[in-house]
Parts: structure tokens; sequence; C-alpha cells
């Protein structure tokens, strides 16, 4: 499978463990003072999609992910970095080891505190809308100029050479290789930001400018505006799209609750719905009820939800443009060799080919690609046709039959 690592971020205490617990089950260490997070945690979370089995008349029995009323939950990583502070790209807090942790991944989610309740350095402190503007800017403020420092420093490498606008690029994709940041991302940053042909005449302000165009382009990042339950996160929320961005609203301690609310079989809630039923009264614990409650009360009638699960879905389909395709091998039954109907799916970029997608599978069926068959249409399809949303389809190799 296509494997895209999201990485959650942002300045201490603003939930980014709760979050991450909460969308992984994994238990880490959540308290409510900064740096909490010293190294990286790695896990798995769930993006949820409607599956095709019902559009198309079937019980499906996955493999490679999990159907439950007709939504697929899709294994994707996630891993959840240590807090950053004003100045880490000069080295302040864990400066240069956070920024180098950030730069692996392919999509970043930004955790902020919705309510404004936290200070530069991640203290409580009143709530205020422009505190939570002011995390949402430093933080790229802060990648910007770290990643800029590297452009600058790696070009110095080529300071003899004559370079052309082709040379440039390449220049600068090796130099952010190391980066998980690839050519066609830099030449579209070259593109649109149009910097002299020369990089000797570049002056500081195009050499930032180039790391943000770089950075908005190939690590894409959404606003994870949480703690939507506090006292002033009605207006935060307001501020943040008023300044340009759009937030999802979310609230993670009150999806944690509801997750393992669920996993003890207290309640019946699947990740994304906006209500839950409470299917044991009588092993809930009176305080256990009242926190319930106020989750229902304070998060789920007021913003439909807890926001956690269209903000994976956000990242992956919107942010990345993943989309998905299920392989089978007999396009009639829609079964792999075993007989399990609809097997797998699989997360792809949008515009990949069928061809690439067979390689996926397996590199001998990308080797000896001769056709593939739409299983929902019964046709066949070339090696360059390009992969749609939900699309269902047999690949036929030499030597093997479909798959």
């Amino acid at each position: 499978m296509v494997t895209r690592l999201v990485g959650l971020t942002g300045k201490p205490n603003v939930g980014k463990s709760t979050l991450y617990s909460a969308l992984t089950m994994n238990i880490v260490k959540i308290a409510d003072y900064p740096f909490t997070t010293l190294t990286p945690n790695r896990g798995v979370g769930y993006v949820r999609k409607k599956c095709v089995c019902k559009s198309l008349g079937v019980t499906d029995n996955p493999v490679n992910s999990r159907c439950v009323n007709g939504f697929r939950f899709i294994p994707v990583e996630l891993v959840d970095l240590p807090g950053i502070v004003p100045g880490a790209h000069e080295g302040r807090g864990l400066g240069n080891q956070f920024l180098s942790e950030i730069s692996m991944a392919d999509a970043l989610i930004h955790v902020v505190d919705a309510s404004g309740s936290l200070d530069a350095e991640g203290r409580p402190t009143d709530p205020n809308p422009e505190n939570t503007i002011r995390d949402i800017r430093f933080l790229e403020d802060e990648y910007d100029h770290w990643l800029a420092g590297i452009i600058e420093r790696g070009l110095q490498k080529f300071s003899k050479a004559r370079l052309n606008r082709r040379s440039v690029e390449e220049a600068l994709s090796q130099v952010l290789s190391g980066l998980a940041i690839g050519r066609g991302d830099v030449e579209k940053a070259v593109e649109k930001v149009n910097p002299p042909d020369d990089f000797l005449k570049w002056s500081r302000e195009t050499i930032v400018e180039l790391a943000r165009t770089v950075r908005i382009i190939a690590k894409p990042m959404v606003i994870a505006a949480n703690k939507v339950d506090r006292k002033g996160a009605e207006e935060g929320v307001r501020q943040i799209r008023k300044a340009g961005y759009d937030p999802i609203p979310i609230s993670a301690e009150a999806e944690l609750v509801l997750r393992r609310a669920a996993e003890a079989g207290l309640v019946e809630y699947f990740p994304g719905d906006s209500d839950f039923k409470i299917i044991r009264p009588e092993a809930l614990r009176e305080k256990q009820k009242e926190a319930l409650e106020m989750v229902r009360e304070k998060v789920l009638k007021p913003w439909g939800s807890t926001g956690v699960q269209e903000l994976l879905n956000s990242v992956y389909f919107k942010a990345l443009k993943m989309i998905t395709v299920y392989p089978v091998e007999d396009p009639s039954k829609l079964t792999d060799k075993k007989g399990n109907v609809l097997p797998d799916v699989y997360l792809v970029p949008t515009g990949m080919s069928v061809r690439e997608f067979a390689g996926l599978i397996h590199s001998d069926l990308m080797n000896n690609f001769l056709y593939a068959i739409d299983a929902k249409r019964k046709i066949r399809l070339s090696e360059d046709y390009v992969l749609k949303d939900d699309d269902v389809v047999s690949i036929v190799a030499i030597g093997r039959q479909k798959s």
C-alpha cells in the first residue's frame, strides 16, 4: 500500500498526545505540562470512508481493513511529534531535532488550543483568540526559516558552478531530498516564486519565500482547533477562519472518552458518528455518566461530532488528495484467490495509473502487465488508465491469472 506518514505537531500542552491516543488508542504519557512527549510516538489510525460493498450488493470480508455498517476503516500511519516553541530553528527547546522529525512527515496536523488559553511557551493563560492565530503562524515561521537555512547552506556547495534554472532545480532537489521533498514539488515551488536563475543573487527574503512555498506544496498542513468544549473556543475558531485558514474544530478528549467507553462495551460509538448510545447503563459509574453527558452537550450537539475522524479524513482525502482502489483477483465474484470478497482497499495518490497500481501489489504484476479489468463496468483497461476513486480492478499479467 502507498504509505503517507502524517505528523501531529504543535507547541506544548495543546493536546497532541490526547489526540494521538484517541486516533490510535495507543497508551502514551498524557499530562498537563509542557514537553510531555520527548520522543516521537508512532501508531496506526483509521480513515473512514463509505465502502463499495453496498452499492455492489455484496457482503464483504476485508483483510487489510475493517468494514462496519457499510463504512471502511482504512489503516494509516501517524506520528506524535515533540512540542515546539518559538526559536526552535535557532535551537531552542528540542529545536532542530524536532524540525528534522517533522520533515519526515508527508502532511502535518497542527494542533492548536482553539480557546487561546496558552501562552507562547504552552503555559495556561487567560483565553484570547489572538493566542491561537499566533500559535499557527509561529510554527509556520519556525519551519520556513529552518528550511531556508538548509537551502542556503546546501546551495553553497554549488556556488562555483554556473547554474541555469533547470540545474538550480536539480541542486535544490538534491539539497531537500533527505526531507522527503520530491523533484516535482521543488519544480512547482521554483515556478511559483520565480527567483533569479543565478542563485547567488537570491536575497534572504527570496530564500525564505521559496522555503515557505516548498513547505506549502510538499508538506500540506491541516489545523486541528482542539478543546472546542472550552470557553472562548467558538470565537477562536471564528478568528482562525477570519485569518484565512480552514480549521477542523475538534475535541480530542471527548473522542478519547467515547473510544474508551466503546472499547469497554459501555456505549455504541463509531469514530465520526454524531452521537452515541449507552448499551450497558448498569455498568456505568455516576461520574462516567456525567462525563458522557458532558461530551454530548458540550461537543456533539454544538459541533456535530468530536471532529477527530473528520480531521484525519481531511488530511488524507483533501490535503494529500488520496483515493481508494479495491484490487480483486476474480472480477466476477469480486474475490481474492481465497474467496474473500473485496478483501483489500488501497489508498493511492490521485493521478496514479492502473499499471503503477499493479506495482504496488507486486513488482512482477507491473513488469508483466497485460491489462486490467474494471470489475464494475466489466471492461478492459489499458496500462495508462488513470484510476478513479472507488475503482474495483483486477490485474492480468503474463504468466499469471487475474489478481
